[in-house]
């Protein structure tokens, strides 16, 4: 099995022999489904019950229904360049429906079934998608919508059940199993319209960050190194990450089946730590994505799973306590890797190739060209602040946001995509992630990161979740102020407030402590498991 990244001996010497190879006719599904019938077949997904029962899909069984599935999407109207909402968990259906929109010319615009009707409501119509696939429960969510999104014509429900559907609704068996299973793909061009992964939404509306299908191609180095040269004969993948987000979709799913690597479909209704380790053992999975959120509430379990041979992390910077609970829980270092919804896995970490820094997201992956620039969109030298940016062209990064030209053309300095995040590249390379522009705090006229603090903290014995805004203060501008959700068992007393509050200031700074503490039930975080600064520095 090989890579698109040469196999060699130090990380500088792959990065300097890489060089991307991105076609001029590319599409995602053919290369994801079609690719590896014509070479033969192979196992694509074990489909794991709640109960336990695995159901094995061969590629061809993938492409079939997706044949299928295109054949329907015609008969309904649907055309080339329409978009296409995926509202599923991790499922079989899901991975046939991207396969099916990408064959079919389509834009797949992937959706969380957290997603509240506002927030559907807000997506479909900004999108202006034409069909829909979803379960039940997503549809009683956007059947009192149907009046405000007018280009909605079709809605295909994957586990519909018994009685009729109303007008402009299919069941997904009765619809598949009426079609023909077979049906040739669209010819793309790799720089063609693929899907549309709308933004958190951390501050503002979220925008529809626009990929073309090349977008795949540019996801393999920052899949293939943190994972050590990924793949390898006896691979499995699995996340606990929902598909919907670009993390699970492009991180996980569609990079595994480009490379016929089997993935692990589960939906976990609520992740379970000790849940967690049990099914990894029990189904022999070899390569991991957890976020930080999951490693967090795992590091509380006492389980471990030795199956592994790779963990990658992303979303929020890793800290050395989680780097070392992670060796002695899975034998392996966590390769944290960095990215964003348009221009994701740009830099991360292989231990193999290169020594991990503890707070360092890690270096720029081959083929990918970042720096720390300034206002004037000049790189820094190392060790000065500034903000992340990737240089274009690069085939991993957006094509734009979705109707929204003012936002694109704001997103770039020149050449450079500019990330939101801030950080500083010390002398060998490394990024050092700070925090995004609106989450740094100034305090005192110190410039504070959230992630160092919160690292700190969660070091200590009563810390189960920690989140670190600023809060304004007339003398200082802001001060410190954590938000933390204690271990069960833990009392939060004022004697446990001084005791934090000193953990931080002996292990970093004076400046840093926080000078206000909240105990909380719980944190709010996005779908994709960011935690929401926003609405912590909201309560004051």
């Amino acid at each position: 099995m090989a890579g698109v990244l040469p196999r060699l001996a130090s990380y500088q010497a792959v990065y300097d022999a890489f060089r991307w190879s991105i076609p001029a006719r590319f599409n995602i599904g053919v290369a994801v489904a079609d690719a590896h019938v014509a070479a033969g077949d192979g196992l694509a997904l074990l489909e794991v019950a709640a109960d336990g029962d695995v159901r094995e899909w061969r590629f061809s069984d993938l492409l079939r229904a997706a044949s299928r599935l295109g054949n329907v999407l015609e008969a309904g109207g649907i055309g080339r360049g329409e978009r296409v909402g995926v509202l599923l968990a991790q499922s079989p259906e899901t991975a046939i429906a991207h396969i099916a929109a990408y064959r079919h010319g389509a834009i797949a615009v992937p959706l969380f079934g957290l997603f509240g009707p506002e927030a559907l409501e807000f997506r479909l119509g900004n999108c202006a998608a034409s069909a829909l696939i979803t379960d039940r429960a997503g549809y009683e969510k956007i059947a009192p919508l149907r009046a405000q999104l007018p280009a909605l014509k079709l809605i295909l429900v994957t586990d519909w059940g018994s009685g009729a559907t109303p007008p402009g609704v299919l069941d997904w068996a009765a619809a598949l199993g009426a079609a023909a299973d077979t049906r040739a793909a669209v010819d793309t061009a790799a720089d063609d319209p693929a899907v549309i992964i709308y933004t958190s939404g951390t501050t503002g509306q979220p925008k529809g960050a626009l990929h073309a299908h090349r977008v795949l191609l540019g996801h393999l180095p920052g899949v293939e190194m943190p994972h050590h040269f990924f793949p390898e004969a006896g691979d499995r993948f699995w996340t606990p990450a929902d598909w919907a987000w670009i993390g699970g979709l492009f991180d996980v799913l569609l990079p595994s089946l480009y490379h016929g690597i089997p993935v692990v479909a589960h939906r976990m209704s609520k992740f379970d730590p000790d849940a967690a380790f049990a099914f990894i053992t029990r189904h022999g999975i070899r390569n991991l994505f957890l976020p930080p959120t999951a490693l967090k509430l795992m590091r509380t379990s006492t389980a471990t799973a030795r199956s592994v041979r790779s963990i990658g992390s992303g979303g929020e910077s890793l800290g050395g306590e989680l780097l070392d609970w992670g060796r002695a829980a899975f034998g392996v270092t966590i390769n944290e890797f960095y990215g964003q919804t348009e221009c994701n896995l740009v830099v991360g970490n292989d231990d193999r190739l290169f020594p991990v820094k503890p707070g360092a997201t890690g270096r720029a992956f081959p083929g990918h060209r970042v720096a720390v620039i300034g206002p004037d969109g000049q790189a820094l030298p190392p060790g000065t602040p500034g903000t992340i940016a990737v240089h274009r062209p690069d085939p991993v990064m957006f094509l734009g946001y979705w109707n929204n030209p003012q936002a694109t053309a704001a997103k770039f300095i020149g050449d450079w995509l500019l990330t939101g995040d801030q950080g500083a590249i010390d002398e060998e390379g490394y990024i050092h992630f700070v925090g995004r522009d609106d989450d740094v705090i100034t305090s005192g006229g110190y410039r504070i990161g959230p992630g160092e603090i919160e690292d700190c903290l969660l070091k200590h014995p009563a810390v189960s979740l920690v989140a670190v805004v600023g809060k304004p203060d007339p003398v200082r501008t802001e001060i410190v102020k954590a938000f933390i959700v204690l271990k069960p068992g833990v009392a939060e007393t004022p004697a446990l407030t001084a005791e934090l509050q000193d953990f931080v200031r002996q292990r970093l700074a004076a400046h840093e402590y926080p000078r206000e503490i909240a105990f909380v039930p719980d944190l709010p975080m996005t779908a994709t498991g960011k935690i929401i600064r926003k609405d912590l520095r909201a309560r004051g």
